[in-house]
């Protein structure tokens, strides 16, 4: 791989060698298969719940329109790093473009942001469907829900149209080989020659007030939820209602802190720990969100077996 410097940050002729996870290289079928076989169960997963929520006209309320919206960030944010991971595992295909890594680093961050805002948004939903039941399709109806998600991508855009400026004007002028298994911005900007701590800053400044905002108004909604069902009969049906999202925020939040802050601060952590704690952070909840969700809502467990086995559907319907 090229050492010398290049300066000029646009160079289509420059590309990046992505290492995979580092002291692991002696595990790449493992490796390979474990990444494989999270990547079909997110795309099975999350391209039925989509076709669903998107097919069936019973599925057209905000919950849903925010869960179709939360299943088509995971098949894109799943397809931006595991296709490249399984070919550095299993065909050594370690090189990647200049455009396609920073490109690639614009789809990983823009979709953690955006994953983040629809859970709120989810919270939201919850919190106006238990809390203010008779005023929820006027408070929620479809212009307000597609502001939600226009204000979701818009936000992920502010935040990474910046980034991806300080990071792409950088001069990289060390050896070119990103200790990651994705060109994390961490990683590729170790690499510079110049100052990255501008980018750095902003990075984690942001990161933390996204998350902490969102994190912060869904703690808001869920304890006025509690607040209004504890103690009446309404209660063990709110809870079960609102399980499932709760452990799929725990599933998002918890090891995604973990990985932005082992990134930034994690120097008793080992490299391999933290490349690991970020691939499975974008891989794991990606797959089971939609078993989660189709394990819990009836309506998209109908509206599956519908779609799947529609006579079969149609029979036990008729005999009911």
């Amino acid at each position: 791989m090229a050492s010398g410097p290049f300066s000029h940050p646009n160079s289509s002729s420059s590309s990046f060698i992505l290492v995979g996870v580092p002291t692991l290289e002696a595990f790449p079928i493992c490796l390979g298969i474990l990444f494989c076989s999270a990547y079909v169960l997110a795309l099975l997963g999350n391209s039925t719940v989509l076709l669903v929520t998107v097919l069936d006209r019973s599925l057209r309320d905000p919950m849903h329109c925010f869960l179709a919206m939360l299943a088509a960030i995971d098949v894109l944010m799943v397809t931006s790093i595991v296709p490249k991971l399984l070919g550095i595992f299993w065909f050594h295909s370690n090189r990647i473009g200049y455009t396609a890594c920073f490109v690639q680093m614009f789809f990983v961050h823009s979709t953690t942001s955006e994953e983040s805002g629809v859970l709120l948004a989810m919270a939201f939903d919850r919190y106006v469907a238990i809390c203010q039941p008779l005023r929820y399709r006027m408070i929620l109806n479809r212009q307000t829900v597609a502001r939600i998600c226009l204000a979701i991508v818009v936000r992920a855009l502010l935040f990474m149209v910046p980034l991806t400026g300080m990071v792409t004007n950088l001069p990289y002028c060390r050896s070119l080989v990103v200790p990651h298994s994705y060109c994390e911005h961490m990683a590729v900007t170790s690499l510079a020659c110049a100052d990255p701590n501008p980018s750095r800053l902003y990075s984690i400044s942001m990161s933390s007030l996204i998350v902490g905002m969102d994190t912060a108004f869904i703690a808001v909604s869920y304890l006025m939820i509690l607040k209004a069902v504890l103690g009446k009969e309404t209660c063990r049906r709110a809870f079960s209602t609102c399980g499932c999202h709760i452990c799929v925020m725990m599933l998002y939040y918890i090891p995604g802190l973990l990985s932005i802050y082992a990134q930034h601060f994690g120097q008793a952590v080992s490299v391999r720990a933290q490349v690991l704690l970020a691939d499975l952070y974008l891989t794991v909840p990606a797959m089971l969100n939609p078993i989660i969700y189709s394990m819990r809502t009836r309506q998209i467990q109908k509206a599956m077996l519908n779609l799947l086995l529609p006579r079969k559907a149609q029979a036990c319907h008729s005999t009911q």
